[in-house]
This record gives structure tokens, sequence and C-alpha cells, in this order.
């Protein structure tokens, strides 16, 4: 959700959604927000037409298209380089949250370590990729650098003893930078 927020603030037209509340679970399902999706997961977008938009990387290439398109590039390596960093990124967030899941909802008994691991496992591989990948940031503002930035952020908030910045110096140094931007800064999840 968060990455949404934050190219509706980077394309100037966050002020045109109106975010209503929502309880996503993996097991007691929000039966309002399965209404509008039936997977009941956040994101959901609900256009003024009427049509409900779920998944990030679909609502922000909608938002990206009402914006008039300057977080995707339209084509070439440049296109295919920022819809790759963000599937890096959501992966790395995807094998996060699955941890996260599995350590904070799956009651201890049933806990599986070695899923845990390989999902961690998941989650440093891509840090590997993103420093490898960092010097190449700069100061671009599109879709695969949100994508990242929410990436290491919600790992930055619930995983802060992986320490990932030892192993991702470069991108740990964009990184402190990037959160600056004002999107980031108003989307901040709570510290709880």
């Amino acid at each position: 959700m968060r990455k949404c927020l934050i190219s509706a603030h980077e394309l100037g037209i966050v002020s045109r959604l109106t975010l209503l509340p929502a309880a996503p679970h993996p097991i007691d399902r929000d039966r309002a927000l399965v209404a509008s999706n039936p997977l009941g997961k956040v994101p959901t977008l609900v256009t003024d037409e009427g049509t409900a938009l779920y998944d990030s990387r679909v609502i922000c290439e909608y938002l990206d298209a009402l914006a008039g398109g300057r977080l995707i590039p339209a084509a070439g390596p440049a296109r295919w380089t920022v819809l790759v960093e963000q599937s890096l990124a959501d992966g790395i967030l995807d094998a996060a949250v699955l941890t996260r899941y599995e350590t904070a909802v799956r009651p201890e008994p049933l806990r599986w370590k070695d899923w845990i691991l390989g999902q961690l496992d998941k989650v440093n591989c891509g840090l590997d990729d993103l420093e490898r990948r960092a010097g190449g940031w700069g100061t671009r503002v599109d879709l695969g650098t949100v994508s990242v930035a929410c990436a290491l952020g919600y790992v930055d908030f619930r995983y802060p003893e992986l320490e990932w910045r030892r192993r991702a110096p470069r991108a740990g140094d964009w990184f402190t930078a990037f959160r600056e931007r004002a999107s980031m800064r108003a989307t901040e999840p709570p510290t709880t």
C-alpha cells in the first residue's frame, strides 16, 4: 500500500485519493475489503467509475497513467530496468511479509523454521542484488526506486536485527537520502 501512496504523492495526485479503513489478515478476513477485492488484500483502489483495481503493481500503473506516465518509462531498456527493480523489491517485501506472518500470526508450535530461513534467504539474496544495482540509482525517482525504498523501509521496520546496511552499504546510503523525500516522510508507518 505504501508504494501506491508514495507514487500518488510523487505524481501530485494524492489529494484525489480517499483512504478507507481496512483490516487485512491472512485468516480473519475483512469482509468489507473482500467485497471489493476477493483476495481481501490491500491495496485495493476503487476508481471513480467503480472499477476495483488490486495489487500495488496494477494500482501504481493506473496512477502513473492517470498522471501522464512519469514513474514508468514507456519503452526501452529504462522500462525493463524499472520493472525488474519493482519485481525484485516486491519479492523482498513478499518474503519479509511471509516471514512476519509465520512468526507473528502462526501459533508457535506450528512455525516452520526452515520456511522462515528460506524466506529470509530470499531477503538477503535480494539485498545482495540491490547492493549491486545501487550505484545506478543516483537521484532517480521512478516505480523501481520507490519499490526498493518501500522494501528497505519494511525490512528496517520489521527486521532491524538483520542489520541489512552491513550487507548492502551503498543501498543503505541511497536509502538514507531517498527516505528524506516528502513522499516517504508522509507515508511512514507508525513506529509500533
